[in-house]
């Protein structure tokens, strides 16, 4: 929904701090507008963009997470979006990668319109199966199965009938089709506790019972459907409601009656109307109902479940846990941060909301704290003493919200509702600037104690690996570091309002697999790509760096780093860091490549390390045209880096 822009609210605040003050234009793009609450380190791109959405299945693949959930809740697919993210997707699996399967979170409260556009121009057709996200066995689909039917009845309102004890309420209509729910929508005049039951009923108030359902702890102003085991034909019903807890009424117009049939009041007939909604159903719901794995997603963050097969996808600590229909610990949600104002719904923009530094009740104001997920790892800590089946993550990527000047009863001249700036946004994607990617890693934190990891691989026996380039000698060294195949592609795609062209060229020598080998004397590393290496004259060609102490100085814990500056063609040049991106020259070592081959042998005493096969514990990385004086971004940004982005490989003898 791009319409103008970018206009960028942190930049825009920091420009003009009384700007929330005044909705003029400009700094503000129009009412409505979608506004950025800051900048992606991938810029200001398009969902459309491959290249970025290469490096987000990287990204999340490698931090653990099993399925992107795309949001189409807003009653638009994203056709061309979705389809690109599985072309992207299905191009990444087809050349050996690992990737995320891919789901839909629909509309909370009508979900029918995009549940049949995603069945007509995706699962029906078949269209890459293989990157379905499944639960229970059937693709998973994020939406109320009692509300498939196209939607028909009343919502006229102007006033709403108490229901008193020992009487009932009631409205009949007439459907010219099978239906399988019907719903009214009821206040509770925000009093807590209160209940009610629905009694379906054939023709009117003496019809036959048809099916009825007590409603506990109802949330003011809710539609409470009922649900029928089978769909009902075509003809004439009526919905009751009785018994009373607490404070209840039934939202009704006075003088509009509905056309469907008359209201009741004690078993006659009333004037005016009710609100009633049923949905008529189709061979195609019969087809949906059968095919996905339905959990209705709660949009409350405060109410937890009501009832069993239901999943959150935001909500304020204590988060609650969502059980299936066999009591099972199902699903929880785990959020960066929520539009939540004082046990409200609000906008981001409004004081007291829960951004990312809120924990424990409260905001922490102390310098920094917004760079140390308060918010995601008091979720998250909540979620590990649960342990429940899988969590979902709000979120990777929103970045921006419509501007508005109302939300939810409130009113101000500038507000953003789901994103707004970095205190009070909560996207998990790297930032450039603040925080950096200081989440996406306390996010692979704590999914690896969630999920838990692989015990590193011991390293086989020393060997000896000989100054030659007959490579088959590594054949028996174990194990084998693997990098993704097929990553070190170019972008060319148009950002956010075609403002900017992001081009991207870095990529260059598709690393691919590393080894390592020791002998008493040397540590030898060996790396190879996907096609045969440029030359080794070329700028920040394949560099490698070593993490052998972790000790003061160092760049980002290395220790060394080799290949920055130019060797010659059989030998490379071994720097010690100084402190930052400052490195000394310690030596020259041997180099031997050939085709998409190398080895390089380091002789122990210039690593500082002992002679002999002691205990040896390495950390290292590669990276080719890494382009940067120092900004640890650019392993994500620029050539090829394995491991990805700030990952690093370790080496361990195991003694």
């Amino acid at each position: 929904h791009v319409s103008g822009g970018p206009y960028d609210i942190s930049k825009i605040t920091a420009a003009d701090p009384g700007a929330m003050e005044h909705a003029t234009m400009p700094p503000w793009g129009a009412l409505g507008a979608p506004h950025h609450w800051g900048e992606s380190e991938f810029g200001y791109y398009l969902a459309t963009d491959k290249w970025v959405i290469r490096k987000h299945a990287q990204m999340l693949t490698d931090a653990g997470v099993d399925a992107i959930v795309f949001d189409v809740t807003n009653q638009f697919t994203y056709k061309k979006e979705y389809m690109t993210l599985l072309k992207t997707l299905a191009d990444i699996k087809a050349h050996g990668g690992r990737v995320p399967t891919v789901g839909f979170l629909c509309p909370f409260w009508d979900p029918a319109k995009v549940v049949h556009e995603l069945w007509r121009d995706l699962y029906g057709p078949g269209l890459y199966s293989d990157l379905w996200f499944r639960w229970e066995g059937k693709p998973l689909i994020l939406a109320d199965p009692d509300r498939l039917g196209m939607g028909q009845g009343t919502a006229a309102q102007n006033s709403a009938a108490v229901i008193a004890p020992g009487h009932t309420l009631g409205q009949t209509f007439t459907t010219n089709a099978p239906f399988l729910t019907a719903a009214g929508r009821f206040p509770t005049y925000e009093h807590k506790g209160s209940a009610v039951t629905l009694t379906l009923r054939r023709e009117g108030p003496q019809g036959e019972k048809l099916v009825s359902r007590r409603f506990v702890n109802i949330t003011d102003n809710d539609w409470l459907r009922i649900s029928l085991p089978k769909p009902a034909p075509a003809g004439r019903y009526y919905l009751e409601a009785s018994e009373p807890l607490g404070t209840v009424g039934w939202w009704s117009h006075t003088d509009q009656s509905y056309s469907g049939g008359p209201a009741f009041a004690d078993g006659a007939v009333a004037p005016g109307g009710r609100t009633i909604d049923f949905s008529t159903e189709s061979d195609d719901n019969t087809r949906i109902r059968s095919f996905f794995t339905f959990r209705k997603p709660q949009a409350d963050y405060f109410q937890g479940p009501t009832g069993p097969n239901q999943w959150s996808w935001l909500e304020v600590a204590p988060q609650h846990v969502f059980k299936n229909d066999r009591g099972e610990k199902e699903q929880m949600s785990v959020g960066v941060a929520q539009n939540a104002v004082a046990r409200r719904l609000g906008s981001m923009s409004e004081p007291g909301a829960h951004g990312r530094t809120w924990h424990a009740g409260a905001r922490d104001t102390s310098p920094g704290a917004v760079d140390r997920g308060l918010n995601f790892a008091e979720q998250w800590e909540n979620a590990l003493k649960q342990d429940p089946r899988t969590l979902f993550l709000s979120n990777w990527n929103e970045w921006f919200a419509g501007r508005f000047d109302e939300f939810a009863g409130t009113k101000l001249p500038v507000m953003f509702v789901d994103e707004f700036n970095q205190e009070f946004s909560r996207d998990i994607e790297p930032m450039k600037g603040g925080h950096g990617d200081d989440y996406y890693y306390q996010m692979a934190s704590y999914i690896r104690r969630y999920k838990g990891a692989r015990t590193p691989q011991a390293a086989s026996p020393a060997k000896s690996i000989h100054p030659t380039t007959d490579f088959t000698q590594w054949a028996s060294v174990a194990p084998e570091y693997r990098d993704d195949i097929g990553d070190a592609t170019h972008r060319d795609h148009a950002g956010w309002n075609n403002v900017q062209q992001y081009r991207n060229d870095t990529g260059r020598n598709d690393i691919v697999a590393a080894k390592v080998a020791r002998d008493s004397e040397n540590v030898t590393f060996y790396v190879r790509t996907d096609k045969p290496m440029t030359p080794w004259s070329d700028p920040w060609w394949m560099l490698l760096f070593l993490k052998v102490k972790g000790s003061s100085p160092n760049w980002e814990g290395y220790d060394f780093v080799i290949n920055r500056t130019s060797g010659d063609p059989n030998a490379s040049v071994l720097e010690a860091s100084l402190g930052g991106w400052k490195w000394r020259k310690v030596g020259m070592v041997a180099r031997q490549a050939a085709g998409s081959e190398m080895q390089i042998t380091i002789p122990r005493a210039l690593l500082g390390l002992p002679r002999g096969d002691g205990p040896l514990r390495l950390e290292f990385k590669w990276a080719d045209n890494f382009r940067s004086e120092g900004d640890p971004m650019a392993f994500t940004l620029n050539g090829d880096a394995a491991p990805n982005e700030r990952y690093k490989y370790l080496y361990t003898t195991g003694h």
